[in-house]
């Protein structure tokens, strides 16, 4: 069936955009929450990494994001990407007639409510760990806990290589985790999109005690309370639809991507954003 054929504001799909392929974790938490959704995925592969760019660059890319995905009907626009989401979400918030949700907000809320110590680890790429988007998000919930950052840009090349249980990877995660343990973390936000294909990797370097917020399944789950409060969800009760758009390199998008959302995504459209 047509997207466009649809009538009703709750059967419009859902816009999913990010840097690349990893915000395909956030789509695959979407589609577990709410199966009747519909959805769009945009990943602007051509332009990817997000996190090594500018705080202006990164909101020029994001508006072209969503813009796309405006013009296709989506009743929400859901930024997974974690820089987009710290350095964009206010001014698509502000130019957007339709719900905005980052991957930032529903991740450190998890965070603030789960922790016990008041002291939480937050990794993630540079861009993102340099926002200070996590701590600030944290310390506004809770100005008592104390919000540890660190970067592991070596996560995502080894995450798409699926590298994801070697001997180079725990070592890696060894060496950037080391010093969490130093500070008693008892809660660790995984503040990048890749980061959760990595879980089992992670909380064996972290050893017992210290509890993985995916941001991805806090994200799926606000996206979910925020369409029902709206009266959006997609009350068909027949099994979603879903396609993929790229801005370069469709095949090793399926390739990878297939990694972080199943072997349905068998797909992708090549498109120029304009």
């Amino acid at each position: 069936m047509n997207f466009s054929t649809r009538d009703m504001d709750g059967a419009r799909p859902i816009g999913v955009f990010d840097s690349g392929i990893g915000g395909l974790t956030v789509l695959r938490e979407i589609t577990r929450a709410m199966p009747s959704e519909d959805t769009i995925y945009l990943g602007d592969t051509a332009r990817v990494p997000y996190g090594s760019k500018s705080k202006e660059t990164v909101e020029r890319y994001a508006l072209e994001d969503a813009r796309f995905l405006i013009r296709r009907g989506v009743k929400m626009v859901v930024v997974a990407c974690n820089t987009a989401s710290a350095f964009a979400l206010e001014k698509l918030r502000l130019e957007l007639k339709v719900p905005v949700i980052g991957v930032i907000e529903p991740g450190a809320r998890a965070a603030a409510r789960i922790t016990r110590s008041k002291k939480v680890g937050v990794i993630g790429t540079e861009g993102t760990i340099k926002s200070n988007a996590y701590s600030s998000a944290i310390k506004a919930i809770n100005p008592e806990i104390a919000a540890f950052a660190k970067a592991c840009p070596l996560f995502v090349p080894l995450v798409e290589e699926g590298w994801l249980r070697d001997d180079v990877t725990r070592e890696i995660a060894s060496r950037y985790l080391e010093g969490f343990k130093k500070l008693e973390i008892d809660t660790l936000v995984l503040g990048c999109t890749h980061y959760p294909l990595l879980k089992e990797t992670i909380a064996k370097a972290l050893g017992t005690g210290v509890v993985l917020i995916d941001s991805a399944s806090a994200t799926a789950e606000e996206v979910k309370r925020t369409l029902a409060q709206a009266k959006l969800l997609n009350a068909s009760g027949e099994e979603g639809e879903h396609r993929f758009f790229v801005t370069d390199s469709p095949e090793r998008f399926i390739a990878v991507g297939r990694r972080f959302f199943g072997e349905t995504l068998d797909y992708a459209e090549l498109i120029e954003l304009i």
